[in-house]
């Protein structure tokens, strides 16, 4: 917020040229003016003298500029008392930051106010500016520079021109001038405005009439330019937009930014695209100290290829109502099937194809929390694709409970409980109740640990429309007790020349569950759980509540981990496999557990410092085969370089490479890509690829992409972005400093120290 005019008389160090020369002879001032002085030979000499210059400036002026002393040192001065006095030869004046060095120098007493001409240099809140003369009244800071080349701390900016006029401390008018963030007399790019506007107070620079220079050809005019002094965020004109799909064809947006508040924004993007019409979409964020959330939406009126009124809307919001009270919503809905393929760069991010529709309210107990819900989807179905995508039941509503207490008398006990009202077009409706109650008493010792765990499953089905051989009613009881027990060995040792400390650590996890009949009973959520580490150590190896596997069975687990001193991780291995004691007769969709599961091997870790890999390997035991698989490796020796390589395997499904990675070729030119291809398919899934520049004062990005869109069909698209430090982004295509930050696992942009 810029402060308010204040406008006073500064007290004067020299009422009488007695004074003057009183404090000509002063010792202490010369050593204050002399560390505070800055004399560099050039303009373009080594600007840390000037930081260093105003830090101590900063450090040694008054609270309130406007009642600091006026110092003034010269050769020889003459002049009337009361009325003016003349200065000569290497004149200094110094008020507060602010400080003047010229040839000769004039000071009138009744206008407070200060000329000086011939050589003038003069430092102003640490900003730098060498003219033919200046002249400042010392106690509103306003007056003017002439013929002035410039340099401003705050942003490394710089330029020249005709007269640069000074409205108060923060604010500063640039008539007929450059502004450019780079250095030197012939700038890569600059601005060149009849008016340049500069509030350091708004942290804004408003340009009117300007033609923008890159390496000395225009290529932006505007009447009006609007850019921030830092890095904050401004209301304003984005950079156009320029891009080309191969469905769409040429599309051209203007983005438009409102900044509200500092923890509010909103964003238009009105978008042509030449072969559909006009697509308006506009996208809101905020955020509260009780609440958050963020709203897309874009539309477009008519399509001229489907003659249809197409949109897209997606909107998240957390807000915490009362301390104990919650409310979240994550709604998501979009006009038509072919809406993810045709508006592949929507700005509502609508790339799935099962769009989530939930709204929660939960409240927190001391020790317990219950929310209700309502839950549905909206299906986009591939057209593609050879399986149309199921339609998950809707919960309307859902009413949940759940409470815990721990180390109660050495015991811990949880219960939950669930009351849902599922409904589908096609399918089978109900309410269904689930009561879970458990207990366990944890035996935790540095060196090992037992705990053993009781829970009972009760459950309650009603259903409106039951099909053949159902009942409307089912009631179901099932008991289960596991016991999670293992040891912990420790060594030292060393890996890779470092001095680790090695654990073993043997996990053992029995779990028994009776079987009780359930395939009668309808299935609104439950599915064979993803086999990995962490579910061969769960009771039940379906997820959802409608199926519970009976299980006799034990898991063998062997875990050894290297950590550093600092207790970090340096290289995790395991090995488990789950055997069953007696044959699994629940199931789904006829798939029935063999007496022992596939054997699972994971391992992952730091070689080196700037060297990580992890696998993790399925091997089916009645083939001795993988089924899944995967392999990765990342190597990142410093900051924007870095080569990520994966393999990921699954029989008779999934093959595929994935290669991306950021790479310097050449003195301030870089690499990028990404591909991931199907050896099965004999594709590219998903493609990237381009080069990056990082010159001292700019940017430059080409990046081309390939990405899928449905099954079978893939977009291709191209992006070019000239970024300008300090003023914009200008470029044609999507942002492509987005699409390389979400396909190259620790990609940097050049741009960032």
């Amino acid at each position: 917020m810029r402060r308010k005019p204040v406008l006073s008389h500064s007290p004067l160090l020299f009422p009488t040229i007695p004074a003057i020369v009183a404090s000509v002879l002063v010792p202490a001032f010369f050593a204050q003016a002399q560390a505070q002085s800055v004399t560099p030979q050039s303009f373009e000499e080594d600007r840390l003298l000037r930081q260093q210059s105003y830090k101590m400036l900063q450090q040694e002026k008054q609270p309130d500029d406007k009642n600091a002393p006026t110092l003034i040192e010269s050769g020889k001065f003459w002049g009337r008392p009361e009325r003016f006095i003349h200065f000569e030869h290497e004149v200094e004046i110094l008020k507060g930051a602010t400080q003047v060095n010229a040839d000769r120098a004039s000071y009138s007493f009744l206008e407070d106010e200060v000329t000086a001409e011939g050589s003038v240099r003069m430092l102003r809140n640490g900003d730098c500016y060498n003219g033919d003369s200046v002249r400042m009244q010392l106690d509103s800071g306003a007056g003017n520079v002439v013929n002035p080349v410039y340099q401003l701390l705050r942003n490394n900016a710089q330029g020249k021109a005709e007269r640069i006029d000074f409205l108060d401390e923060e604010r500063s008018i640039v008539n007929n001038g450059t502004y450019s963030t780079c250095e030197g007399l012939n700038p890569d790019w600059y601005l060149r405005s009849e008016t340049l506007n500069l509030d350091t107070g708004l942290d804004t620079g408003i340009a009117g009439k300007s033609v923008l220079y890159f390496m000395g050809t225009p290529i932006l005019a505007t009447p009006s330019l609007t850019f921030p002094l830092s890095s904050a965020r401004h209301s304003g004109f984005l950079p156009p937009v320029v891009g080309a799909s191969s469905k769409g064809g040429v599309e051209f947006a203007l983005p438009y930014y409102f900044n509200i508040a500092p923890n509010r924004d909103l964003t238009l993007y009105p978008k042509l695209i030449s072969r559909r019409g006009l697509q308006l979409g506009v996208e809101g964020r905020y955020l509260g100290e009780t609440y958050r959330g963020e709203t897309s939406i874009e539309g477009l009126a008519n399509d001229r290829l489907t003659n249809s009124n197409r949109y897209a809307l997606t909107s998240v919001h957390q807000q915490q109502l009362t301390p104990q009270l919650r409310l979240e919503w994550n709604l998501n809905s979009a006009s038509d099937d072919n809406y993810p393929s045709d508006f592949s760069n929507s700005i509502t991010k609508t790339a799935q194809r099962l769009l989530l529709r939930d709204v929660s309210l939960t409240y927190y107990g001391s020790f317990w929390n219950t929310s209700l819900r309502t839950t549905g989807y909206q299906v986009l179905q591939d057209v593609t694709a050879t399986t149309p995508i199921a339609l998950p039941y809707s919960r309307s509503p859902e009413l949940q409970f759940h409470a815990e207490k721990y180390d109660l008398m050495g015991f811990d006990w949880t219960l939950d409980s669930t009351l849902t009202r599922f409904q589908h077009p096609t399918l089978v409706q109900g309410d269904r109740l689930v009561v879970t109650p458990q207990l366990s008493l944890p035996l935790i010792q540095p060196g090992y640990f037992v705990i053993p765990k009781i829970s009972l499953h009760l459950s309650k089905y009603e259903l409106a429309n039951p099909g053949k051989r159902q009942k409307p009613s089912y009631q179901l009881e099932i008991p289960t007790f596991s016991v999670d027990s293992g040891l912990i060995f420790e060594r030292p040792s060393e890996l890779f020349e470092k001095t680790t400390t090695q654990t073993l650590e043997p996990r053992i996890f029995y779990v028994n569950t009776p079987y009780h009949r359930q395939g009668r009973l309808p299935n609104f959520d439950s599915a064979i759980a993803d086999f990995n580490f962490a579910q061969i150590f769960s009771p039940n190896r379906f997820t959802g509540q409608d199926r519970v596997g009976d299980a006799n069975q034990v898991t063998l687990a062997l875990i050894s981990r290297f950590l550093e001193e600092d207790g970090a991780e340096r290289l995790k291995l395991a090995i488990g496999q789950r055997f069953n004691f007696s044959k699994q007769r629940v199931t789904l969709d006829g798939v029935k557990n063999p007496g022992r599961s596939d054997l699972l091997l994971t391992a992952d870790g730091r070689i080196f410092d700037t060297l990580s890999a992890e696998t993790a390997l399925q091997i089916s035991q009645s083939t001795h085969q993988s089924v899944r698989a995967t392999y990765g490796i990342s190597w990142h020796p410093e900051p924007k370089k870095v080569l990520n390589l994966a393999y990921r395997f699954q029989r008779d499904t999934l093959e595929q490479v994935d290669l991306s990675g950021q790479w310097p070729l050449a003195n301030r030119w870089y690499a990028v890509g990404r591909t991931n291809y199907s050896l099965m398919d004999k594709r590219i899934v998903d493609g990237l690829a381009g080069f990056e520049y990082k010159a001292d004062c700019w940017s430059l990005r080409f990046v081309a992409q390939r990405f899928a869109i449905d099954s079978i069909n893939s977009n291709t698209g191209f992006s070019i972005q000239l970024e300008l430090n300090g003023l914009a982004r200008l470029g044609v295509g999507n942002n492509p400093i987005e699409a390389l930050k979400r396909n190259i696992s620790g990609y940097q942009p050049i741009s960032e120290r």
